[in-house]
């Protein structure tokens, strides 16, 4: 049987925030800040640095208004998702040149590859679905938005 991996069981409230800055690089900090508050990443400074990092290969700016960070390393104990949101958006260099307004940090364990590609396909999925998308952007607050992401199947 196949197992199913929703992104809400690797979130928190306490993760989701509304994005004070104004640039990409600063966005990405506010994030790495809030989800290394997990204990489940051992090692923050070297999350923020791959975090980076893997930013300056290749934008994951995915298109419409949507950024998907993402690493994995050995020092992440298991996912671990924060979420960052800015409703008038921050220019990110997406591939459709539009800005971002949701930005779904992600870490897991490098051991996660299958459960890692469903995780990223499974989100991804829901964010195709453009109501839910202004749902989330229409929210009052974090815990708005995490039932919002834990309902939507």
């Amino acid at each position: 049987m196949k197992r199913v991996i929703e992104a809400y069981k690797f979130m928190d409230p306490s993760r989701i925030i509304d994005i004070d800055s104004d640039t990409k690089v600063d966005a990405l900090q506010e994030l790495t800040e809030i989800i290394c508050t997990s204990d489940r990443i051992t090692d923050n400074e070297l999350f923020v640095k791959k975090i980076l990092e893997r930013e300056k290969l290749m934008s994951t700016g995915i298109g419409y208004g949507i950024a998907i960070p993402h690493i994995r390393d050995r020092s992440i104990k298991d996912f671990v998702i924060a979420l960052g949101r800015k409703k008038n958006g921050i220019e990110y260099g997406s591939i459709d040149n539009k800005p971002v307004k949701l930005i779904f940090m992600i870490g897991a364990n490098e051991k996660q590859d299958k459960d890692y590609s469903c995780l990223l396909a499974r989100i991804v999925l829901r964010l195709k679905d453009r109501n839910f998308v202004k749902q989330l952007l229409n929210a009052k607050e974090s815990s708005e938005i995490y039932e919002l992401i834990k309902a939507k199947k």
